[in-house]
């Protein structure tokens, strides 16, 4: 890390302790667009990219300032605390290297079980969310920007940070702008999902909104890949759908239908249409049809507690000499964990999109405009769940991918709260219903806390 990049983490960790707590994932956010995964500490055998201090430090100011989760444990909190703890243990049946063993479990987990929580905790309503969204909108702009400047002079700009090359990556000929993050589709892949906050926060703030959708756009058109642009079609396709909210239940059976009419007319499994989408002419979809088909036939070697060997699935990867390329980001978790962790990790995806259901369609809220917007988070989440079958999160997209499920989790325990503060209230206004003294100590505890 250089001089400038330490100067950068030292002012973002100083504005995130002094922040007000709505405000807090600020600094957490713009450490992962504006420093580079290769940007850290090394302490001996810990890696600590620039994002992870962040998280390291952001959880130290929830401890300090007892900043809790709004609604008390969710069902997602249980399974996110499930999830981390069975990816750490499983992590003392594989082998204690570089990129296996407990420590780096350890940081697995740590990246994405603060990334939810600690969003979760600081966010606590729809206005405050609306907030945060508007400030990503901004934050992407200047991204965007070195994202197009790349794209046509060929010059990574966030080299000068350190922890990245100038060389710019190409694949056929074609430039794929990645700009901070460590590879082109995870770039464009966190521009198509953010164009669905942009829209959710249309109505609120259109200017920061205007600005977030194009910074979105420009990124997804730089990486220049087939995967973010697929998922920018997918982003839009899930907002659109709003109109038939009420009808999603059919959709998920026709969709059911589909895939077993395409198990039938197909020659390969149909998840193998993923290799017919290529809007770049340089797509390896067929690599990922391929490697959904080799993680089914090698089940029994990684089902209870994940594998440290997949070279046999597809070919070594460029980053290591025991696996394969694991462009999956469900296969990845799997490879960490386990059936465990996987099944975990849908269960926590499965939840977030009931919730989205059930506040877009439900009376919980009564603003149309409101329940669009968590529509829209949804349609975000979705976006990042298809992309899933294409790209495994390993750098600070993983930041941007589970902070989408955390902000439907708070959601969901925002409005909870709030129902459960109002019939407190109205039990105690009511001289015809009693009130006991369980019920009213806890509804001077709810006035008590902090808003």
């Amino acid at each position: 890390m250089n001089f400038l990049a330490l100067t950068l983490l030292v002012a973002l960790g100083t504005i995130l302790f002094v922040l007000p707590r709505r405000w807090a994932p600020v600094p957490l956010l713009a450490a992962a667009l504006y420093m580079t995964a290769g940007q850290g500490v090394e302490l001996g055998s810990l890696s600590l990219p620039a994002y992870r201090v962040m998280l390291m430090l952001g959880f130290l100011r929830a401890l300090l300032r007892r900043e809790y989760l709004i609604g008390g444990v969710n069902s997602i909190d249980r399974l996110m605390l499930a999830w981390a703890c069975w990816v750490i243990l499983a992590s003392f049946f594989h082998l204690s290297e570089p990129g296996s063993g407990p420590v780096f479990a350890a940081g697995y987990a740590m990246n994405v079980a603060l990334s939810y929580f600690l969003v979760r905790a600081w966010c606590r309503g729809l206005d405050e969310v609306h907030g945060l969204l508007k400030v990503v909108g901004i934050l992407l702009a200047p991204v965007a920007l070195s994202m197009a400047f790349e794209h046509f002079l060929e010059k990574n700009l966030f080299a000068m940070l350190g922890g990245a090359s100038e060389l710019v990556s190409a694949r056929d000929g074609k430039i794929r702008s990645q700009g901070p993050f460590q590879h082109s589709i995870l770039a464009g892949t966190v521009g198509s999902a953010s164009v669905a906050y942009m829209i959710a926060i249309w109505k609120q703030h259109r200017t920061f909104a205007a600005v977030g959708l194009v910074a979105s756009i420009t990124m997804v058109l730089s990486s220049n890949s087939s995967g973010p642009l697929m998922s920018l079609v997918v982003t839009v396709a899930a907002i659109v759908a709003w109109r038939w909210r009420y009808w999603t239940k059919a959709l998920r059976y026709a969709a059911l239908a589909l895939y077993f009419m395409l198990e039938i007319v197909m020659p390969a499994p149909a998840y193998y249409v993923i290799s017919k989408f290529d809007l770049t002419g340089s797509s390896t979809g067929w690599h990922r049809g391929k490697l959904i088909e080799s993680a089914i036939e090698h089940f029994s070697e990684w089902w209870l507690f994940g594998t440290d060997y997949t070279f046999h699935w597809t070919g070594v990867a460029n980053w290591s000499q025991r696996h394969s390329d694991i462009t999956n980001y469900y296969i990845a978790i799997g490879v960490v964990g386990g059936f465990p962790a996987l099944l975990l990790t849908i269960m926590m995806m499965w939840r977030a999109f009931a919730w989205v259901g059930s506040l877009a369609k439900g009376d919980e809220i009564s603003s149309v405009q409101h329940k669009f917007s968590i529509w829209c988070l949804g349609a975000g989440l979705f976006s990042l769940a298809a992309s899933s079958l294409s790209v495994a999160y390993f750098d600070q997209s993983v930041v941007f991918f589970w902070l989408n499920v955390s902000l439907i989790s708070l959601l969901h325990s925002s409005s909870t709260h709030t129902q459960t503060d109002s019939g407190l209230a109205r039990g105690a206004a009511s001289p015809c219903r009693p009130t006991s003294r369980a019920s009213a100590h806890r509804a001077s505890q709810l006035q008590a806390r902090d808003p």
